[in-house]
């Protein structure tokens, strides 16, 4: 059976309003757990009145922030999977969700040619919205995530060497959290993603989807990266900001770690925040037409970070 290209694009349709308005409750209970131990005043009032500005848009069934972010898709196709007119129908249903939802949800229009500033009014345009894709062996479904993420800032890279080693990851990470906080570039406390290895674009993706597609408390299966990953947790905590900049002690809901087998004389690195207002949803959508709904993409298998050829 093929999957109906139509139940692709009303999926779209739908995991672009949860994630405008809904948020997802692994986020929302590390938020909770970050609020308990946080010790500014400033920072708590921010946290209760976005928890406030929460639940208004779910009541009211509106997108929980004023900036609705850059609408992208993150596409899992089973290896078995038969799709109705292809892959081209899945990227156009992907780009008319997009359109739709932005009119009818509503979404902010925040998509513009960089030197024109042309304007289509839908979040649509040239390279937009963006759509990476992944496999998945021996299944006969596809999963669809859409993430809308701020675009401006909030991330950073730099080339470190073999030699930095693991102290330098912590300086990177150290520097960058604090510039972000004192230049308000970043919408924290965040799920901080960081891309370690690969080449330059890589490194980038990895980091973004370390941010976007894993949850709070989720950890990586090496047990050296994921002791990392709480290491810089911790340390993120400590640098003595909280909320939206201001002195606190909760800037980091969760660090993730992705890495990627790199050039032997560099040890690239990217670090990405997404925002206070995480938003992000899955669409599993089966041959028969069935649609499973989820917060949790799913993203990072075993397929998808195995290690080398099978011999």
């Amino acid at each position: 059976m093929q999957i109906p290209i139509e139940k692709i694009q009303e999926a779209s349709l739908e995991i672009m309003r949860r994630a405008a308005i809904e948020i997802p409750a692994d986020y929302k209970n590390g938020i909770q757990e970050l609020q308990k131990k946080e010790t500014g005043k400033l920072p708590r009032f921010v946290i209760n009145a976005m928890v406030d500005n929460w639940e208004a848009a779910d009541q009211d069934r509106r997108p929980m922030c004023a900036d609705t972010g850059l609408p992208r898709y993150y596409v899992k196709v089973g290896n078995n999977a038969s799709i109705e007119n292809g892959f081209v129908a899945v990227e156009r249903a992907l780009r008319h969700a997009t359109a739709e939802g932005t009119v009818t949800i509503p979404l902010r229009p925040n998509r513009v040619h960089p030197l024109w500033r042309t304007d289509h009014n839908n979040n649509v345009g040239i390279n937009a919205p963006e759509v990476e894709w992944s496999f998945e062996p021996d299944v006969d479904w596809i999963d669809i995530t859409t993430v809308h993420k701020g675009g401006l800032f909030g991330t950073d890279y730099r080339m470190l060497f073999p030699g930095d080693g693991i102290d330098g990851i912590k300086r990177f990470v150290l520097d960058t959290l604090i510039a972000f906080g004192k230049r308000g570039l970043a919408c924290q406390p965040a799920i901080v993603g960081i891309g370690l290895g690969g080449s330059k674009d890589t490194c980038m993706q990895l980091g973004k989807q370390a941010a976007c597609l894993r949850t709070v408390g989720d950890r990586n299966p090496d047990p050296k990266v994921a002791e990392l990953e709480l290491e810089l947790m911790k340390l993120g905590n400590s640098i003595g900001m909280g909320a939206m900049g201001f002195v606190g002690s909760g800037m980091v809901v969760d660090c993730h770690i992705e890495c990627g087998y790199t050039h032997t004389g560099g040890m690239p690195i990217s670090i990405h925040t997404f925002c206070l207002s995480s938003r992000r949803a899955t669409a599993r959508i089966h041959p028969s037409g069935e649609v499973e709904y989820r917060t949790d993409p799913q993203w990072f298998t075993p397929y998808l970070r195995r290690e080398t050829v099978e011999w």
